[in-house]
This record gives structure tokens, C-alpha cells and sequence, in this order.
């Protein structure tokens, strides 16, 4: 029985959220256990990333190969790679994202060590190759399984976060391997090929298959319409192909202008240290430049990332593809380390913008059980364009130095956004208000 004194106490409020509590909802929030097992997955994989920077040191000095033999295997490592996109994709809709992605971890860890170990060019080529292969196979098939497990209003968010692992597992990485290296070049194929294996058993042990099934109806289910059974019919894959994403007008020039974006960013990789060297400026100074980068993103993406995923994303991505370019184009105007800070901290920022919702739009544009082979063709936006990246800019930067390179890489950049800027309408229509 309710007194009068009961009624007359005050009521237990909840206690509200502090701003700390409500940040951690807001920016990590609502995602699925298996979401976070993927996204710690990947942060160890980055965390182990050690041998690709030291590839090209590794092969000359560790195995004395000349120049252009070391380009050759580094080309045929690219080359794996571009393929690894495709196969990853295919596999992860015909036989599910979890096996690829078993299948992909295993296999860099033991492409990893076979690489490490291999002696002379013929085997050193084969063991690139396999590695290119394995290595980026299983980025479609985390990326179908990120858009499978996560609603499309979150998806963005998700993107985003597993962007920042990214960066913060290669930021600690450069740091470590650099140290590491001189204890010699097998510890960094160990720890490599170590957190490969590790990646794979979170997988194992704590992400379910995600893939999408459809119900089959069958003529024993019919026959059998009376008993208990009836109700359970069988469930198998959606059938799809290569082409019906090629016939897909969007996606493929979705693609082209994320490869010419590709093209323009990674030249901060691979023709900046190069052009840096023109003003007297030496790898150390490249270092610290470029490792600001990495540092803008860690500190900036988690602050803003909930703010640019909820804005329209094409729009998004025209302006921050439009601040790589300009930030890009406007690096013919440095010559000293202060000076290419301060372009590389300008276009990090449309970097974000761009990381935000990239492959959201991807996840929107696919249909279910096409999601892998979706991914694959926009992965080949990133393998493709770090493969053209140092050839191009160092063409251009054999032409006309500095001068020429960057504004001419600034304005590829301006057409990726103008490209993107036409495609909004269409993405728009078939992504729909949960992307805008």
C-alpha cells in the first residue's frame, strides 16, 4: 500500500550523462560485438605492418638486388595486390566474407615468411606475387562484412572508425619497425606475419559469417508441408558476377574518380620525398612531415567523424577531394620543412573528409549479395592508383621538377571532385536519405 510519505518523496532521477559518456556514445555507440572483434582485428594488423615500408631497402641491401630489380619486384607485389582485390571480392560473395578473410590472414603470414626467407630473384618475384595476392584479399570481404553487420545510418561511423585504426596502428608501426630493422630484417617478417595470424584468430574465434541468404523454396519442403519441418526452407547465396558491377554506370565512374583521388594522395608516399630533396630537405625532414599526417588524423577524425558522416556525402566528398587537391596543388609553393608542413596538415583534413564516407557510398551503391565484388572493383581505386602514383609523379617530376609535378597533380584532384560532384544526383537517388 502507497503512503502519502512514499508519494511525497522525490523521485530517483537518472543521473545524466557526462559529456564523456555522451562523446563515447555519440562517436562509438551502437555497433555489434563482432564489429569491434573486426576493428581490433585490424588495428593488430596494421600494428604489425613492418615489412611493406622496408621493402624496397629490404631487397637491395638484404638481398642485393639492383634498383630496377627491386622495382620489378616491388611491380609484381602491386600486381598481386590489383588481383588480390578481385579474387577477395568474388570469394567473399560465393563462399562468405569469414573464409576469405581466414583464408587471407593465414596466407599473408605464411606469404610473409616464405618472402622473408626466399633467395634469388625468381623466387623472390613468386613469393611478391603471393603475398600482393593474399595480403589484399581480404579487404573486400572486411568491408562486405562491415556493411552486412552494420545498419546503413551507422555505416559511415563504422568506415570511419576502422580509418582511424588504420592510421593509429601505422603511426605506432613506423615508430616501432624503425627501431626493430636494426636488429634485422626476419623480426620484421615475424612480427608481420605474427599479427596476420593474430587478426585471423579474432576472426575465428569471435566474428560469425555475415553473408546474405535468401529462402529457396524446395520441392521437399512442399511435400512435406504437414509436418514440423514445413517451416524451415533452405537458404542459400543470391547468384551475381563481375559484370552485373561493371554494367553498374555509377559504381565504375564512382571508382575512376576515387583512383584519380588515390593518384593525387599518394604522392605524398612515394614523389614528395623526392621533390623534398630538390630544396636540400633529407629523409628525416620527409619523416617528421609526412608522420603529421598521421597525427592530424588521429587527434582530428574522432572529434568530427560523427558530424561529417551525418552531412550529405557526396557532398562531403567533393569538398574534401576539392582541399586535397588545392592543398596538393599549392605544394609548388614550398621549399622549406615548415612550409610542406603546412600544405600536408591543409589537404590531411580533406583526407578525413574524404575517409569519412568513401566507402559508405560503396556499401550504399551494392546491392546485398553483391557487396564483396563491389568492394573488390573500389578496391582497385587504391591499388591501381598507388601503382600509378610514383609513376606518373615521377614522370612529371622529370619534366618539370616541382613546378610542374604539383599542379598538375592538384588539378587531377579538382577533376576527382568535379567527377564526384556529377555523380551526386545518381548516388543520391539509389543511396537514399540514410546516406545524405
Amino acid at each position: 500500500m502507497t503512503t502519502l510519505d512514499d508519494r511525497l518523496e522525490d523521485p530517483v532521477l537518472p543521473t545524466p550523462p557526462n559529456r564523456l559518456t555522451s562523446f563515447f556514445a555519440t562517436h562509438l555507440g551502437g555497433f555489434p560485438r563482432a564489429f569491434w572483434a573486426l576493428w581490433t582485428g585490424t588495428l593488430v594488423n596494421r600494428l604489425g605492418t613492418m615489412v611493406e615500408p622496408f621493402l624496397g631497402l629490404y631487397l637491395t641491401s638484404a638481398r642485393g638486388l639492383s634498383l630496377g630489380q627491386a622495382g620489378g619486384v616491388m611491380a609484381v607485389h602491386g600486381a598481386g595486390s590489383l588481383v588480390g582485390q578481385f579474387i577477395g571480392g568474388l570469394l567473399a560473395d560465393r563462399f562468405g566474407r569469414r573464409r576469405t578473410l581466414l583464408l587471407s590472414t593465414f596466407g599473408t603470414g605464411t606469404a610473409m615468411l616464405v618472402l622473408g626467407y626466399s633467395q634469388g630473384i625468381v623466387m623472390l618475384i613468386a613469393a611478391a606475387a603471393l603475398l600482393g595476392l593474399m595480403a589484399d584479399m581480404f579487404r573486400p570481404a572486411a568491408q562486405a562484412m562491415v556493411a552486412d553487420m552494420v545498419p546503413a545510418e551507422d555505416r559511415a561511423r563504422a568506415f570511419g572508425l576502422n580509418f582511424w585504426a588504420v592510421n593509429l596502428g601505422w603511426a605506432v608501426a613506423m615508430v616501432s619497425a624503425g627501431a626493430l630493422a636494426r636488429t634485422g630484417f626476419h623480426t620484421l617478417f615475424w612480427i608481420n606475419a605474427a599479427a596476420c595470424a593474430g587478426f585471423g584468430i579474432l576472426v575465428w574465434r569471435a566474428v560469425p559469417e555475415t553473408r546474405p541468404s535468401v529462402p529457396v523454396n524446395s520441392a521437399d519442403s512442399a511435400d512435406s508441408a504437414d509436418s514440423a519441418d514445413a517451416e524451415a526452407v533452405a537458404v542459400a547465396a543470391p547468384r551475381g558476377s563481375f559484370l552485373d558491377v561493371l554494367r553498374d554506370r555509377v559504381m565504375v565512374g564512382y571508382t575512376f574518380a576515387a583512383m584519380a583521388y588515390v593518384f593525387v594522395l599518394m604522392q605524398s608516399m612515394t614523389t614528395m620525398p623526392l621533390a623534398m630533396r630538390e630544396h636540400g630537405l633529407g629523409p628525416g625532414t620527409y619523416g617528421w612531415v609526412i608522420g603529421l599526417n598521421g597525427l592530424v588524423i588521429i587527434t582530428v577524425q574522432p572529434v568530427v567523424i560523427a558530424w561529417l558522416t551525418r552531412r550529405d556525402h557526396s557532398l562531403v566528398l567533393v569538398a574534401g577531394m576539392t582541399i586535397v587537391g588545392i592543398g596538393v596543388g599549392c605544394t609548388a609553393l614550398a621549399s622549406t620543412a615548415w612550409q610542406y608542413a603546412v600544405v600536408v596538415v591543409f589537404w590531411t583534413f580533406g583526407e578525413i573528409m574524404v575517409a569519412s564516407v568513401l566507402q559508405a557510398v560503396v556499401a550504399g551503391l551494392s546491392p546485398d549479395h553483391l557487396r564483396g565484388r563491389y568492394s573488390g572493383l573500389y578496391g582497385l581505386a587504391w591499388s591501381g592508383g598507388f601503382m600509378l602514383a610514383p609513376l606518373g609523379g615521377t614522370q612529371l617530376l622529370g619534366l618539370g621538377g616541382s613546378a610542374l609535378m604539383w599542379p598538375v597533380c592538384g588539378a587531377i584532384g579538382l577533376v576527382a571532385a568535379g567527377a564526384q560532384l556529377a555523380l551526386a544526383p545518381a548516388i543520391r537517388r539509389r543511396t537514399g536519405p540514410s546516406a545524405a
